[in-house]
C-alpha cells in the first residue's frame, strides 16, 4: 500500500510499535489520517490479533488415573483485542493555516488546505478492507475535548503535520495513554514542517516522565 507522506520504512517501524501494544490495554488512535493507509494496516493488526484471541497454543498432557489425557493450553492473558478500536480523526477539509511555529526557510509547501481527502474516501478505503472495528470523526483537533477519545489509549499515531495540530494531540492523547503505551509523532525532524518537532520538544519538557527516540521522522514518545 502506497502512501506518499509516509515512507515504508516509517510505515514498518510504526506497525512493529503498534504490535508491541498489543498486550496493553486500550484502544488505537490515530490524528490525522490523510487517505487512510496507516488506518487500515491498523486497522488490519487490530483484526489480526482479536482473531487469535484466546485461541489455544499448545497441547499438556494432564496425568490421570488412567494414564495421559491431553488438553489445550489458552493464552494465560486474559486477551481483550475484540473490544478494541481503531478511532481516526481528521478535519477532511486539508490542513489548518500554519502559525509563526511553522515558518520554514525549506519551503512552502504544506499551506492551508493541502493534503485535502474526504470522509468518504477514507470510508470506502475501510469498507474495502472488510473492518468493522473502526471509528471515524471529522472535526478539527481544536475542537475535540478528551470525551472525544477513548477512555484509555494503548497506542497513538499523531499525523497533524503542522504544531497547533501537534500540540493539541499530545494534549488530548498523554492524560488517557496507559503507562506501557506509545505515541508516534510523524514529521519530528522534517525541515518543511519544524512546527512538529517544536511541539514535541514543549511537550517533553513540560512532561519529564516521558522518554524520546527517534527512528526515521518518527518521534516515539514513551513514558520510563
Amino acid at each position: 500500500m502506497q502512501n506518499d507522506q509516509v515512507t515504508p520504512k516509517e510505515t514498518a517501524t510504526i506497525l512493529e510499535l503498534a504490535e508491541q501494544c498489543l498486550p496493553v490495554a486500550g484502544d488505537f488512535v490515530e490524528l490525522g489520517c490523510y487517505r487512510g493507509d496507516t488506518s487500515v494496516l491498523l486497522g488490519k493488526l487490530l483484526a489480526k490479533s482479536s482473531s487469535s484471541c484466546g485461541k489455544p497454543v499448545d497441547n499438556l498432557c494432564k496425568n490421570t488415573d488412567n494414564g495421559c489425557k491431553t488438553i489445550a493450553k489458552v493464552v494465560e492473558n486474559p486477551c481483550k483485542t475484540h473490544e478494541r478500536r481503531l478511532w481516526i480523526y481528521d478535519s477532511f477539509a486539508g490542513l489548518p493555516e500554519k502559525t509563526t511555529e511553522d515558518a520554514s526557510g525549506a519551503g512552502q509547501n504544506f499551506q492551508a488546505g493541502e493534503l485535502f481527502v474526504t470522509k468518504r474516501e477514507v470510508i470506502e478505503k475501510i469498507r474495502h478492507a472488510n473492518l468493522h472495528n473502526v471509528i471515524i470523526k471529522k472535526a478539527w483537533f481544536d475542537d475535540l475535548t478528551g470525551q472525544d477519545l477513548p477512555e484509555q489509549i494503548a497506542f497513538a499515531f499523531l499525523d497533524g503535520d503542522l504544531y497547533s495540530s501537534i500540540k493539541t494531540s499530545l494534549k488530548l492523547v498523554a492524560p488517557r495513554l496507559h503507562k506501557q503505551g506509545i505515541m508516534i509523532v510523524h514529521d519530528y525532524n522534517n525541515p518543511e514542517l519544524p512546527g512538529s518537532s517544536r511541539a514535541v520538544d514543549e511537550f517533553l519538557r513540560a512532561h519529564p516522565q516521558y522518554q524520546l527516540r527517534v527512528r526515521h521522522s518518527l518521534a516515539i514518545i514513551k513514558q520510563f
